[in-house]
């Protein structure tokens, strides 16, 4: 779920963008909107001199797009997820990694509702936190960070 803008380095980062494998099936609303905010947010944060690490992802099915409700696309072989999902850990000392990790360190968490309305909803509005999208998904998140740090990391709901 890479955007293309964010992999123009190379012609060969750009192309892989639009593998299936970087893909899921987005409500235009979700995916030209809302999901384009957060986009968009998060670049202004790397222009500020953060370093972001992002999971992306969908969850459940059927989704609603401007044909309607759908739960599979092309023929069975692609599932329409319910919601998109998207955890943003922001370092504010690039090229520290893992070690630039700490209990204050800003995680964005969001659980958007993959359906036609949300274009010009405030992704804000769909906040969360990381441990609720682990009960949800079933994912250990930010597992390589140490325990004492996730634990406080996971439980915050970000409010910037």
């Amino acid at each position: 779920m890479t955007p293309s803008g964010d992999r123009t380095n190379s012609v060969t980062n750009n192309s892989a963008t639009f593998l299936m494998s970087n893909m899921i099936a987005q409500a235009p609303d979700n995916n030209q909107g809302i999901w384009a905010n957060l986009e968009e947010y998060s670049r202004t944060l790397v222009g500020q001199g953060k370093e972001l690490y992002i999971i992306s992802g969908g969850y459940g099915m059927g989704g609603t797009g401007s044909n309607g409700r759908f739960y599979t696309i092309a023929n069975g072989r692609v599932q329409v997820p319910n919601t998109t999902w998207k955890i943003i850990v922001v370092l504010d000392n690039p090229g520290l990694g893992l070690a630039g990790v700490t209990t204050r360190t800003r995680v964005i968490a969001v659980n958007i509702p993959n359906m036609q309305g949300v274009r010009i909803a405030n992704w804000r509005n769909y906040r969360v936190s990381v441990n609720s999208l682990e009960s949800l998904t079933g994912y250990n998140f930010l597992s390589q960070v140490s325990t004492s740090i996730q634990s406080v990391i996971e439980a915050q709901v970000d409010n910037l």
